[in-house]
């Protein structure tokens, strides 16, 4: 399962009716790449592909493929915007070691 905090929900369905958002699902995954080996991703889509996970967690409808579901499962998404930085960030119990941006973890 993955959760999404109601900071994060409120600015993602804040994101969705803006007319930049190119979807009606929020995608997140795991690429191969950063500092510590792994990088987060988070986007929109409009659509479910075979190997997608859907879960729906406090209003959202994410859509995750089966790969990266496995590094994320448990994974907490957050949304902060105070004056250490704003953004979304993934608390992931899997990570062994993250890096000091908090945008790529290593397993």
């Amino acid at each position: 399962m993955i959760n999404i905090s109601d900071s994060a929900r409120d600015r993602l369905l804040q994101l969705l009716k803006t007319d930049n958002s190119d979807g009606e699902f929020v995608r997140v995954g795991v690429e191969s790449g950063g500092c510590s080996g792994l990088s987060y991703k988070l986007g929109f889509d409009n659509e479910k592909k075979n190997d997608d996970e859907l879960v729906e967690n406090n209003g959202i409808s994410l859509l995750v493929n089966k790969k990266s579901f496995l590094y994320l499962v448990g994974t907490t998404l957050e949304f902060s915007d105070g004056l250490n930085g704003k953004g979304f960030v993934f608390n992931n119990p899997n990570a062994n070691r993250t890096c000091g941006c908090g945008e790529s973890f290593s397993l």
